[in-house]
């Protein structure tokens, strides 16, 4: 079969493994990455044999563009993707928007014959599929999402956006019944008042509803292990029988895993028809590679 080109547009954390995942995928192929113009000059050799531009539209053919970018950048750059008839994946992770920024991309979908799947990652992604497969086999009860101990890709993101952050990592720590501590260590410009920073982030939407400890260090770089995990527990109910307990549990290495996750989501993308979609919205076997009876005879 042809091959799927995508486009990588960021090249942080995310973008690097997409390199990796979408290279050794089966069905897609690296059509290029998208740098910043300060970023051209000097390429990391991985990325030696491949188109490197400053926009997607200087290169020749793309199916879909995973947007590996912090998120408060990527409804400009899908908006503007979905309209041009490209197809896109991102790693969206603001729970509290997530329905208001699906509708604002699905009209823009539908329009222009394009489809996006969105916070295609696994907090939200995966971690929201297995939360439904749960919530259905104990309709009634409570499950709680307990991430880490790990770093935060979209934490640490918004505490580097800061001015003044030299660099910065957010390690999350989990408490139990899904309660966490958001532990940042910053690294600041000379002369950056610590007292404000910190202001900053316990403020931002991404901390505000945690405790959250941030500290001062002289080095950041020596305290980054991309290492995380989740741990979902459901204590429920199964029609009216009681003290049903359920649990699912993972180790990862965070942008790994969702780079990977990514890969799938647009595979299942070019099956559904033109608009928006979260993870729990498309049918499962969507995101497997191979053939369909296949694929049945050997999962289910």
């Amino acid at each position: 079969m042809d091959k799927y080109n995508a486009a990588i547009v960021g090249y942080g954390n995310i973008g690097r493994f997409l390199v990796d995942a979408v290279g050794s995928s089966g069905d897609f192929r690296v059509a290029g990455v998208v740098r910043r113009p300060e970023s051209i000059k000097d390429l990391p050799v991985e990325l030696k044999d491949l188109p490197v531009v400053t926009s997607l539209w200087q290169l020749d053919q793309v199916d879909v563009a995973f947007l590996a970018l912090p998120t408060r950048l990527i409804p400009k750059y899908a908006q503007e993707i979905l309209a041009r008839g490209v197809n896109t994946v991102d790693s969206y992770d603001l729970h509290g928007e997530l329905v208001k920024y699906r509708h604002s991309l699905d009209s823009i979908a539908k329009a222009h014959g394009s489809t996006a799947v969105i916070s295609a990652g696994w907090d939200p992604g995966t971690d929201s599929m297995i939360r439904c497969i749960l919530q259905l086999m104990t309709p009634k009860g409570i499950t709680y999402t307990n991430f880490g101990p790990g770093m935060s890709m979209g934490h640490t993101v918004a505490v580097k956006a800061l001015s003044g952050v030299k660099n910065a990592v957010s390690l999350t720590i989990p408490k139990g019944t899904g309660l966490h501590r958001r532990m940042v260590y910053v690294e600041l410009e000379e002369g950056v008042d610590f007292v404000k920073v910190e202001q900053a982030i316990k403020t931002d939407p991404y901390f505000s509803k945690d405790e959250t400890v941030v500290n001062l260090v002289s080095k950041v770089d020596d305290l980054v292990d991309m290492g995380h995990g989740v741990v979902l527990e459901r204590k429920g109910v199964s029609g009216s029988t009681h003290n049903q307990l359920l649990k699912f549990e993972m180790k990862v290495n965070n942008p790994a895993l969702t780079a990977q996750v990514m890969v799938a989501s647009a595979r299942a993308g070019f099956k559904q028809k033109p608009g928006c979609y979260t993870m729990i919205e498309i049918p499962l076997i969507d995101y497997l590679y191979g053939e369909r009876d296949s694929l049945i005879k050997t999962l289910v």
